[in-house]
């Protein structure tokens, strides 16, 4: 259902799955400030190493960084 979704708004099906939302969330709750440990609590994660495989929050490109282009 996922891919079908991001299918029909033209986001290739390929690079999204139900993780991504898990991903997303996680990310989401780490940029704000939040534990990992209270993260994986949140997740239902027994271990925090398997939370820490889904936050992408160093992979987040801050404004800042971006502004440095220039053309």
């Amino acid at each position: 259902m996922v891919k079908l979704r991001w299918a029909a708004v033209g986001i290739d099906p390929v690079l999204v799955c139900n993780h991504s939302f898990r991903a997303s969330g996680i990310t989401a709750y780490m940029a704000g400030g939040g534990s990992i440990e209270t993260a994986a609590e949140i997740a239902g994660h027994a271990s925090t190493e398997t939370t820490k495989l889904y936050d992408r929050t160093a992979k987040v490109v801050s404004r800042s960084e971006i502004e440095r282009i220039r053309f």
